[in-house]
C-alpha cells in the first residue's frame, strides 16, 4: 500500500521489515517491481479508458468518453 500511494516514502525501514518478517532481499525486489508494474499499467489503463477485462463495466466516470 504504502509503494503505491507513497513511494517516495519507502527505504530501508520497510525494507528492513520485509526481512524481519522472512522475505529475502530478492521476494522484496520482485514484489517491488510487481507492484510498480501494476501501478504503471493501471495508471495507463485509467488515462485511455481501457477495460481491464472482458465483459467489466465501464466505470461511470469512462462512460461518456465511449458515446
Amino acid at each position: 500500500m504504502k509503494l503505491t500511494r507513497e513511494p517516495a516514502g519507502c527505504g530501508e525501514t520497510e525494507v528492513k521489515a520485509l526481512r524481519a518478517a522472512g522475505y529475502s532481499d530478492r521476494a522484496v525486489l520482485e514484489a517491488t517491481h510487481v507492484v510498480g508494474f501494476f501501478n504503471h499499467i493501471n495508471r495507463v489503463a485509467d488515462a485511455l479508458g481501457v477495460d481491464l477485462e472482458p465483459g467489466m463495466p465501464p466505470r461511470p466516470e469512462r462512460a461518456s468518453l465511449r458515446a
